[in-house]
């Protein structure tokens, strides 16, 4: 037993061996166990499309009119395939020979492998120069090859001058399949090599960069793990969508909380002469701002589990599952690589043992960039803060010109299409909404009632209801009934019934996906109202899905802020702070939303925006925006309780103005790679994202924030004791 009096006992070598050890086999361990994951999360990225789908329909609220008629449609035709349209047209009247060759492909369309035997006979058009015949597809099929088989085989007989488009709910289908193709290989590759190339400008290095993307990388594979295996048990709805997101959000999360991470440890390296107490320090210093961005951003990103569409309450667990592993990665395994690299991991500029440097520098840069602006900020703080408002004010007026309520399904995929062209080619020569009809469910004793509001509507061209016993599998309604099918006598088919309920079908005189073939929707429940009708269709779902997307907009934003501002509070002690970050970073976000509705009217001539786009571009920003402010603030606060809050400030901008700044232009890259992937509702998220994180790095953060701060003084901490205590 050793004497309280005497001084304790030096360590001896076999204990500085097994410390040394420890030190080695711990991140060994947690390096193997992310590389485990990895090996089974990495080879899922090919197979996403097992457990997706990019049906509209299953993503709707359970109570959705359109919803409970798409439930019912397998009971009145005994199938749920998916319908293509295959269109043939001719700039002059087709001729006899023409009209054989184009019903013998229709005939013989079954012999494409994934379409069904219930083919329609090709049926002409009024003008004589187009042909439609309906075929459906078999919705176990692999739906894009299917489609593009079947047009390969349709056009191997046609004559010349005979057109043929694939178009209808599976043409434009298998064109969103094709647009989602490139996002295992396309996204990630292009992601990854704009982080890899930020990273070695910034840093300068080969190793880091490296040591920084398998962090982000590793992170992705189990996330994506977890991800697939609750989608594969229905736990998780996952779609194309969800899945680009996903990977983008995890990339550039791991890559920010990484280099926030990283710039400590450089710091300390400065100070601490063993590589071990440098990056327990860094760690220390660190875990703090990253937990609490990574909590922010996943608080708000579970708030859209409010939502009424299940493509946004599924995205907010999903992304959620990869903010969590972009923080475990980024506090276990980059960790235990830069234990393991040590000063090595900076080469060729390895940060030196200078503490005699850094005692003369009294913790603050003195020179460069961001001391520069710390004192211009001293100089001019009011000055700064209100000119950045009001510049800011001014882009924020353009949101009145962003049209977010809706695009046109033919519309969401960029570029060509086969199927878009096959519409416009259908509406030419045909009612535009052939193919995709409006479908009404009814009571068999109110089955008149409905057709005839289906027949006084202007935006219905005839009437049809299920008939099994029919050829066809309909029989056409009139004002006087069921219309007898054949020679005359012939008696009229009796409708299919449901539980007493029988399915009706209209044919809308406009595209099933334009905004009047919406409206007749909506004049159809109204007046169906009184009947106790369910109206459903392609139409019925577009519709659905606006208002639901909407209604959830409307609830979501509020909840967002009000959560994100609990968090802050609690964070920094405070509740003026707070309320001010929320506000900037507001005000940043609607910046960007509205110079992005400048630039897609103006610039990009696009139709429109999904209005989910608004909501998403929210939750990004807001979530991801506030991060930034986090790191600034809680350095600041740090630094306020040794020098003062302004002298805080200015310290703390100096300190993070590079590391945030890199890891902005980080996720600003990460999300600018979404647009590599022609869906409308990415690029534009792509877009809105990449610049208001660029907004919110250069200007809200260095600028408009800090210059307010300081401008307020030590008031910005009330009223914790910071404020009661501390020093301006």
């Amino acid at each position: 037993m050793s004497r309280p009096d005497l001084p304790p006992t030096p360590p001896t070598r076999e204990r500085s061996r097994r410390h040394s050890w420890v030190r080695v086999l711990i991140p060994v361990a947690l390096i193997l166990v992310w590389l485990a994951g990895a090996s089974f999360g990495g080879p899922l990225f090919g197979k996403v499309d097992e457990v997706s789908s990019n049906d509209q329909t299953t993503y709707l609220p359970e109570s959705a009119d359109a919803t409970k008629v798409q439930a019912l449609l397998g009971e009145f035709n005994d199938s749920d395939a998916i319908p293509a349209i295959a269109v043939f047209t001719s700039d002059d009247e087709l001729s006899a020979t023409e009209l054989d060759a184009i019903s013998d492909a229709v005939a013989g369309a079954p012999d494409v492998e994934g379409v069904t035997d219930d083919v329609s006979p090709a049926l002409p058009s009024e003008d004589g120069r187009a042909v439609q015949a309906f075929i459906p597809i078999d919705s176990d099929a692999e739906l894009a090859d299917t489609v593009s088989a079947l047009g390969e085989e349709l056009r191997s007989g046609m004559p010349d001058g005979v057109t043929v488009y694939i178009t209808g709910p599976a043409g434009l289908s298998a064109d969103l399949v094709a647009g989602f193709a490139g996002i295992d290989g396309l996204l990630l590759g292009v992601a990854l090599l704009a982080v890899l190339v930020i990273l070695v400008l910034v840093y300068r290095s080969l190793l880091l960069p490296l040591v920084v993307l398998s962090t982000s990388l590793f992170a992705l594979c189990v996330a994506l793990l977890v991800v697939w295996w609750l989608a594969k048990f229905e736990v998780l709805l996952l779609s194309g969508q969800t899945q680009g997101i996903l990977f983008i959000l995890v990339i550039g999360a791991a890559t920010d909380y990484a280099l926030l991470l990283v710039a400590r440890f450089r710091e300390e390296l400065r100070v601490a002469q063993d590589k071990g107490t440098a990056l327990l320090a860094a760690w220390k210093g660190s875990v703090e701002p990253i937990v609490a961005s990574g909590g922010t951003v996943i608080a708000g990103l579970l708030c859209l589990l409010l939502s009424d569409l299940k493509s946004n309450s599924t995205l907010g667990p999903v992304a959620a599952i990869g903010i969590v592993f972009a923080m475990l990665s980024a506090l276990t395994l980059l960790p235990s690589l830069l234990l393991l690299f040590g000063r090595a991991v900076f080469w060729p500029r390895r940060p030196r043992f200078e503490p005699e440097v850094v005692a003369a520098e009294h913790g603050m840069r003195t020179t460069g960039l961001w001391a520069r602006l710390a004192g211009l900020i001293k100089r001019r703080p009011r000055v700064i803060w209100i000119v950045t408002t009001i510049v800011l004010l001014v882009g924020a007026a353009g949101i009145t010109q962003l049209r977010a309520d809706g695009v046109p399904q033919s519309d969401l995929v960029l570029g060509a299409s086969e199927a878009r062209d096959g519409q416009v080619a259908l509406g030419e020569h045909f009612p535009g909404g052939s193919g995709s009809p409006v479908y009404v469910v009814v009571d068999e004793d109110r089955l008149q009632d409905a057709a005839d509001v289906l027949l006084a509507n202007d935006g219905v061209d005839g009437v049809s209801v299920t008939a099994a016993d029919s050829p066809s599998g309909t029989a056409p309604v009139t004002e006087d009934g069921i219309a007898p099918i054949g020679a005359p006598g012939t008696p009229a088919p009796e409708p299919t019934t449901v539980d007493g309920e029988v399915l009706l079908q209209g044919t809308l005189t406009d595209a099933a996906d334009s905004e009047e073939a919406a409206s007749t929707v909506r004049e159809l429940r109204s007046d169906l109202d009184d009947i106790d009708a369910l109206v459903g269709g392609v139409t019925a779902t577009s519709v659905d899905t606006n208002d639901a997307s909407i209604h959830d907009r409307t609830l979501i934003i509020p909840v967002i802020l009000v959560v994100i501002m609990l968090i802050l509070m609690l964070l920094l002690r405070s509740i003026l702070a707070p309320v001010l970050l929320i506000l900037t970073t507001v005000l940043s976000f609607g910046t960007a939303l509205g110079v992005s509705a400048l630039v897609f009217n103006g610039i990009f001539d696009f139709p429109g925006a999904d209005p989910a786009v608004p909501l998403f571009g929210f939750v990004f920003l807001v979530a991801l925006g506030i991060d930034y402010n986090i790191f600034l603030m809680t350095r600041v606060r740090e630094e306020s309780k040794a020098h003062g809050t302004r002298e805080g400030i200015l310290r703390g901008l100096s300190i993070t103005g590079g590391v945030i700044t890199s890891a902005g232009l980080v996720l600003a890259a990460t999300f600018a790679a979404l647009s590599v992937i022609p869906i409308l509702f990415l690029v534009q998220l792509a877009f809105i994202v990449a610049f208001g994180v660029l907004l919110d790095t250069f200007v809200v953060r260095s600028l408009l924030v800090p210059a307010l701060t300081y401008d307020i003084g030590k008031a910005i901490w009330w009223p914790s004791k910071l404020w009661r205590k501390g020093e301006d």
